[in-house]
């Protein structure tokens, strides 16, 4: 007969199953915080660049924008505009 070592490998699964359950706990508990107190949200102005602008500056200023109306620091219609005018900047082949 064989030896019986579920109990064992059990007790491994089981401690293995909630430290992964801790660290998604936690994992979640900093998104919903949100960013910290010290970390700023830099003001990203399309006026601020020149009118060629690349797929990576265009990224950049698509993000900063998001996360300034996030943080409620510019209203709902700047927010379309400066989306609109970085849209219209979007080269197209």
């Amino acid at each position: 007969m064989a030896a019986q070592r579920s109990s064992f490998e059990k007790l491994q699964r089981d401690r293995a199953k909630q430290a992964k359950q801790a660290a998604k706990r936690a994992k979640r508990q900093e998104r919903s915080e949100g960013p910290a107190p010290d970390d700023e949200v830099s003001d990203a102005k399309v006026s601020d660049y020149g009118e060629e602008l690349s797929a990576a500056d265009l990224l950049e200023l698509v993000e900063a924008l998001h996360r300034q109306f996030e943080a409620k620091q510019i209203s709902f219609e700047e927010f379309e505009d400066q989306k609109t005018e970085l849209f219209s900047r979007l080269p197209v082949d």
